[in-house]
Protein backbone atom coordinates (compact mmCIF):
# COMPACT_ATOMS: atom_id res chain seq x y z
CA UNK A 1 0.00 0.00 0.00
CA UNK A 2 1.61 3.26 -1.14
CA UNK A 3 1.75 6.51 0.77
CA UNK A 4 -1.22 8.67 -0.23
CA UNK A 5 -1.08 12.47 -0.29
CA UNK A 6 -4.84 13.19 -0.50
CA UNK A 7 -7.50 11.64 1.73
CA UNK A 8 -11.26 11.91 1.99
CA UNK A 9 -12.79 9.56 4.52
CA UNK A 10 -14.94 9.00 7.58
CA UNK A 11 -13.00 8.25 10.75
CA UNK A 12 -14.49 6.69 13.89
CA UNK A 13 -12.62 6.17 17.15
CA UNK A 14 -13.10 3.49 19.79
CA UNK A 15 -11.53 2.93 23.21
CA UNK A 16 -10.69 -0.74 23.71
CA UNK A 17 -9.31 -2.96 26.43
CA UNK A 18 -6.55 -5.39 25.39
CA UNK A 19 -9.11 -8.19 25.70
CA UNK A 20 -11.50 -6.45 23.30
CA UNK A 21 -8.71 -5.89 20.80
CA UNK A 22 -7.69 -9.56 20.88
CA UNK A 23 -11.29 -10.69 20.51
CA UNK A 24 -11.90 -8.32 17.60
CA UNK A 25 -8.73 -9.31 15.74
CA UNK A 26 -9.58 -12.99 16.13
CA UNK A 27 -12.79 -12.27 14.18
CA UNK A 28 -11.54 -9.87 11.50
CA UNK A 29 -7.89 -10.81 10.91
CA UNK A 30 -8.72 -12.85 7.74
CA UNK A 31 -9.75 -9.56 6.11
CA UNK A 32 -6.71 -7.52 7.19
CA UNK A 33 -3.23 -6.90 5.78
CA UNK A 34 -0.54 -4.83 7.57
CA UNK A 35 -0.12 -1.49 5.78
CA UNK A 36 3.10 0.02 4.46
CA UNK A 37 4.12 1.35 7.88
CA UNK A 38 2.94 -1.77 9.78
CA UNK A 39 3.93 -1.35 13.42
CA UNK A 40 5.58 2.00 14.00
CA UNK A 41 5.92 4.96 16.31
CA UNK A 42 4.10 7.96 14.88
CA UNK A 43 5.14 11.45 15.93
CA UNK A 44 2.93 14.43 15.11
CA UNK A 45 4.13 17.97 15.70
CA UNK A 46 1.07 20.25 15.86
CA UNK A 47 1.37 23.86 14.79
CA UNK A 48 -0.63 26.56 16.54
CA UNK A 49 -0.76 30.25 17.34
CA UNK A 50 0.72 31.64 20.60
CA UNK A 51 -2.79 31.66 22.12
CA UNK A 52 -3.62 28.17 20.75
CA UNK A 53 -6.38 29.50 18.51
CA UNK A 54 -6.39 26.52 16.15
CA UNK A 55 -7.01 23.88 18.80
CA UNK A 56 -9.45 26.09 20.76
CA UNK A 57 -11.47 26.59 17.59
CA UNK A 58 -11.39 22.86 16.94
CA UNK A 59 -12.61 22.03 20.44
CA UNK A 60 -15.69 24.23 20.29
CA UNK A 61 -16.51 23.78 16.59
CA UNK A 62 -19.60 21.77 15.72
CA UNK A 63 -19.30 21.57 11.94
CA UNK A 64 -15.76 22.39 10.83
CA UNK A 65 -12.37 21.62 12.38
CA UNK A 66 -8.84 21.92 11.03
CA UNK A 67 -5.29 21.22 12.16
CA UNK A 68 -1.80 21.82 10.79
CA UNK A 69 0.91 19.33 11.66
CA UNK A 70 4.22 17.75 10.74
CA UNK A 71 4.24 13.94 10.91
CA UNK A 72 7.05 11.40 10.99
CA UNK A 73 7.25 7.64 11.28
CA UNK A 74 9.80 7.11 14.02
CA UNK A 75 12.31 9.75 15.13
CA UNK A 76 13.64 11.50 12.01
CA UNK A 77 17.00 13.06 11.31
CA UNK A 78 17.07 16.43 9.57
CA UNK A 79 17.52 14.75 6.16
CA UNK A 80 14.77 12.16 6.68
CA UNK A 81 11.38 12.51 4.98
CA UNK A 82 8.38 13.80 6.94
CA UNK A 83 4.85 14.84 6.00
CA UNK A 84 3.56 18.41 6.28
CA UNK A 85 -0.21 18.08 6.61
CA UNK A 86 -3.42 20.05 6.77
CA UNK A 87 -6.34 18.06 8.17
CA UNK A 88 -9.92 19.31 7.95
CA UNK A 89 -13.15 17.79 9.22
CA UNK A 90 -16.46 19.00 7.85
CA UNK A 91 -19.78 17.42 8.88
CA UNK A 92 -18.07 14.22 9.96
CA UNK A 93 -15.94 13.77 6.84
CA UNK A 94 -12.14 14.11 7.12
CA UNK A 95 -10.14 15.74 4.32
CA UNK A 96 -6.36 15.56 4.53
CA UNK A 97 -3.68 16.97 2.24
CA UNK A 98 0.03 16.40 2.76
CA UNK A 99 3.41 17.04 1.18
CA UNK A 100 6.48 14.86 1.75
CA UNK A 101 9.86 16.56 2.26
CA UNK A 102 13.04 16.36 4.38
CA UNK A 103 12.61 17.55 7.96
CA UNK A 104 15.17 20.31 7.41
CA UNK A 105 13.10 21.67 4.50
CA UNK A 106 9.87 21.44 6.47
CA UNK A 107 11.33 23.38 9.41
CA UNK A 108 12.76 26.04 7.07
CA UNK A 109 9.22 26.53 5.78
CA UNK A 110 7.60 26.59 9.24
CA UNK A 111 10.18 28.86 10.85
CA UNK A 112 11.21 31.08 7.93
CA UNK A 113 8.42 30.69 5.33
CA UNK A 114 10.72 29.13 2.69
CA UNK A 115 8.30 27.14 0.50
CA UNK A 116 9.69 23.74 -0.50
CA UNK A 117 7.57 23.51 -3.67
CA UNK A 118 4.60 25.13 -5.43
CA UNK A 119 2.11 22.27 -5.76
CA UNK A 120 -1.64 22.62 -5.28
CA UNK A 121 -1.39 20.90 -1.91
CA UNK A 122 1.43 23.19 -0.82
CA UNK A 123 -0.63 26.21 -1.81
CA UNK A 124 -3.51 24.97 0.38
CA UNK A 125 -1.17 24.49 3.33
CA UNK A 126 0.47 27.85 2.70
CA UNK A 127 -2.91 29.60 2.65
CA UNK A 128 -3.74 28.18 6.08
CA UNK A 129 -0.30 29.07 7.43
CA UNK A 130 -0.76 32.68 6.31
CA UNK A 131 -4.33 32.77 7.64
CA UNK A 132 -3.06 31.86 11.12
CA UNK A 133 -0.01 34.14 10.80
CA UNK A 134 2.64 31.39 10.63
CA UNK A 135 1.72 29.07 13.52
CA UNK A 136 4.69 27.37 15.20
CA UNK A 137 5.27 24.00 16.91
CA UNK A 138 3.02 23.87 19.98
CA UNK A 139 2.55 20.20 20.91
CA UNK A 140 4.23 16.90 20.09
CA UNK A 141 2.00 13.82 20.18
CA UNK A 142 3.54 10.34 19.83
CA UNK A 143 2.09 6.84 19.95
CA UNK A 144 2.83 3.30 18.90
CA UNK A 145 0.57 2.28 16.01
CA UNK A 146 -0.43 -1.06 14.56
CA UNK A 147 -2.09 -0.45 11.18
CA UNK A 148 -4.02 -2.64 8.74
CA UNK A 149 -6.05 -2.31 5.57
CA UNK A 150 -8.48 -4.54 3.69
CA UNK A 151 -7.06 -5.70 0.35
CA UNK A 152 -10.58 -6.17 -0.99
CA UNK A 153 -11.34 -2.56 -0.06
CA UNK A 154 -8.13 -0.50 0.40
CA UNK A 155 -10.23 2.48 1.53
CA UNK A 156 -10.85 0.60 4.78
CA UNK A 157 -8.07 1.06 7.35
CA UNK A 158 -8.00 0.00 10.98
CA UNK A 159 -5.36 1.26 13.40
CA UNK A 160 -4.60 0.51 17.05
CA UNK A 161 -2.73 3.19 19.03
CA UNK A 162 -1.05 2.49 22.38
CA UNK A 163 1.26 4.40 24.74
CA UNK A 164 -0.15 7.75 23.57
CA UNK A 165 2.04 10.52 24.99
CA UNK A 166 2.56 14.25 24.61
CA UNK A 167 4.88 17.12 25.43
CA UNK A 168 4.46 20.87 25.02
CA UNK A 169 8.15 21.65 25.63
CA UNK A 170 11.09 20.75 23.39
CA UNK A 171 8.74 20.42 20.40
CA UNK A 172 11.22 18.99 17.91
CA UNK A 173 10.61 15.76 15.99
CA UNK A 174 14.33 15.01 15.88
CA UNK A 175 14.51 14.99 19.69
CA UNK A 176 12.57 11.75 20.07
CA UNK A 177 9.11 10.63 21.09
CA UNK A 178 9.27 10.82 24.88
CA UNK A 179 6.36 12.47 26.68
CA UNK A 180 3.68 12.27 29.36
CA UNK A 181 1.15 9.47 28.98
CA UNK A 182 -2.24 10.72 27.77
CA UNK A 183 -4.36 7.61 28.45
CA UNK A 184 -4.09 4.76 30.97
CA UNK A 185 -1.72 1.97 30.01
CA UNK A 186 -4.53 -0.54 29.43
CA UNK A 187 -6.48 1.69 27.01
CA UNK A 188 -6.09 1.13 23.26
CA UNK A 189 -7.40 3.74 20.84
CA UNK A 190 -8.73 2.14 17.67
CA UNK A 191 -9.61 4.13 14.56
CA UNK A 192 -11.67 2.82 11.66
CA UNK A 193 -11.26 4.84 8.48
CA UNK A 194 -13.66 4.21 5.59
CA UNK A 195 -15.04 5.87 2.48
CA UNK A 196 -18.33 6.10 4.36
CA UNK A 197 -19.66 2.55 4.31
CA UNK A 198 -18.59 0.02 6.93
CA UNK A 199 -18.61 -3.60 5.71
CA UNK A 200 -21.11 -5.96 7.30
CA UNK A 201 -18.41 -8.33 8.59
CA UNK A 202 -16.79 -5.49 10.53
CA UNK A 203 -20.05 -4.12 11.93
CA UNK A 204 -20.99 -7.61 13.15
CA UNK A 205 -17.58 -8.10 14.78
CA UNK A 206 -17.84 -4.77 16.62
CA UNK A 207 -21.28 -5.73 17.90
CA UNK A 208 -20.10 -9.18 18.99
CA UNK A 209 -17.25 -7.63 20.97
CA UNK A 210 -19.49 -4.88 22.46
CA UNK A 211 -17.31 -2.14 20.96
CA UNK A 212 -18.92 1.27 20.52
CA UNK A 213 -17.62 4.61 19.16
CA UNK A 214 -15.93 7.02 21.57
CA UNK A 215 -14.94 10.59 20.71
CA UNK A 216 -11.31 11.39 21.44
CA UNK A 217 -8.88 13.98 20.08
CA UNK A 218 -5.24 13.46 21.00
CA UNK A 219 -4.19 17.08 20.53
CA UNK A 220 -7.31 18.52 22.16
CA UNK A 221 -6.92 16.39 25.28
CA UNK A 222 -3.19 17.06 25.50
CA UNK A 223 -3.82 20.81 25.18
CA UNK A 224 -6.53 20.80 27.87
CA UNK A 225 -4.36 18.84 30.30
CA UNK A 226 -1.27 20.99 29.66
CA UNK A 227 -3.40 24.11 30.16
CA UNK A 228 -4.59 22.80 33.52
CA UNK A 229 -8.14 22.20 32.30
CA UNK A 230 -10.30 19.11 32.53
CA UNK A 231 -10.65 17.25 29.20
CA UNK A 232 -14.42 17.44 29.76
CA UNK A 233 -14.29 21.24 29.88
CA UNK A 234 -14.73 23.11 26.61
CA UNK A 235 -13.14 26.57 26.80
CA UNK A 236 -14.58 29.33 24.63
CA UNK A 237 -12.31 32.11 23.35
CA UNK A 238 -12.64 35.64 24.66
CA UNK A 239 -16.14 37.17 24.19
CA UNK A 240 -17.54 33.65 23.55
CA UNK A 241 -16.96 34.08 19.81
CA UNK A 242 -14.69 32.54 17.25
CA UNK A 243 -14.08 32.45 13.54
CA UNK A 244 -13.70 28.69 13.04
CA UNK A 245 -14.43 28.36 9.34
CA UNK A 246 -12.30 30.91 7.59
CA UNK A 247 -14.56 33.90 7.33
CA UNK A 248 -17.59 32.23 8.97
CA UNK A 249 -18.36 33.90 12.30
CA UNK A 250 -19.85 31.60 14.91
CA UNK A 251 -21.20 32.80 18.25
CA UNK A 252 -21.63 30.47 21.22
CA UNK A 253 -24.10 31.40 23.88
Amino acid sequence: MKDIMIFRRVEKKYRLTPEQKDALLSLISPHLTPDVHGRNTICSLYLDTPDHLIIRNSIIARTYKEKLRLRSYGTPGMEDLVFLEIKKKFKGVVYKRRERMPLQQAMAYIEQGVKPCDSQIMREIDYAMHFYHQPQPAMLIAYDREAYFDEANPNLRITFDTNIRYRDKDCHLEHGSEGTRLLPEDVILMEIKTDGAMPVWLAKALSTCSIRPSRFSKYANAYLISAGLSPAFVPAPVNQSVTNVRGEFVTHA
